[in-house]
């Protein structure tokens, strides 16, 4: 985490993010049973780490506001935007998301890929022989296994007409990116696996200008990741299926993935 900034202090030893991450997460993870009084009574865990967190970050904006360094954190302190420097809360908030984004729907696009591929093993038999559609194949199992199944935090900026029904002007919109991403009017066969398809404009990313900026980054780790599974993991085959999911409305992924293999290639 030192590239972009969140660099542990010394006197603290190193930062518990995938305990905050974890803990955090699981605080939103939602099923039938958060209507029990046992749901509701349950410790807020998740309240706890992101108070953690903010803690933790608030030294970090002291530290960087008396001696600027490298990293993003460091830049969002002290650099002004057209409405001055951002406060500490929104610093935190924007921390949080960055740690989120760039850590569970990696980890969830990967866990996916590794599933899928070997629930079509014609497909992952294809990579292997042609590793080159690694760019094409990762952007078709974003597609085909969105990490983030939704987002609630957009609103109308204007009244919108959809198919006869108007959606007023600050009314909260709820984006459905896995099923937009399985929408037959933009994807021929939008339930087939294809590495090879054309024009793939999911919305694996968002869009517009909720474009994720780390999607450039994301790439490169999942299409690294996932081309060394196929080219040096030698006979993968699953050992449960379907694996556990977390119950998370937002971000979606398997808790793991059990996979017997024969041995490692070099």
């Amino acid at each position: 985490m030192t590239g972009a900034g969140l660099d542990a202090d010394a006197s603290m030893g190193e930062a518990p993010f995938h305990r905050w991450i974890e803990t955090a997460r699981d605080a939103w993870e939602y099923g039938p049973e958060t209507a029990s009084e046992e749901f509701r009574a349950r410790p807020a865990g998740g309240n706890q780490a992101v108070q953690e967190f903010g803690r933790f970050t608030a030294e970090l904006y002291d530290r960087y506001a008396r001696q600027p360094g490298p990293g993003m954190l460091s830049a969002m302190v002290n650099e002004d935007g057209p409405e001055g420097r951002m406060p500490k809360g929104l610093l935190t908030s924007n921390a949080l998301l960055l740690i989120f984004a760039g850590h569970e729907t990696t980890v969830n696009l990967i866990a996916h890929s590794v599933l899928t591929l070997l629930r079509h093993p014609d497909a992952l038999e294809k990579l292997r022989r042609r590793p080159e559609l690694i760019v094409s194949g990762v952007e078709e199992l974003l597609r085909f296994e969105s990490s983030v199944q939704f987002w609630p935090t957009r609103s109308a900026v204007e009244d919108i007409d959809i198919a006869g029904t108007t959606i007023p002007k600050g009314a909260p919109i709820f984006l459905a990116y896995g099923s937009a991403n399985r929408d037959p009017r933009q994807f021929t066969d939008p339930d087939e696996l294809d590495l090879e398809r054309r024009d793939n404009q999911h919305l694996g990313f968002g869009q517009g200008i909720h474009f994720c900026f780390g999607a450039p980054l994301a790439r490169l780790e999942v299409q690294n990741a996932v081309g060394e599974f196929v080219r040096r993991v030698e006979n993968p085959r699953l050992v449960e299926d379907p694996p556990p999911y977390r119950r998370n409305q937002i971000f979606r992924g398997p808790r793991h993935v059990l996979v017997d293999i024969d041995g490692i290639r070099d």
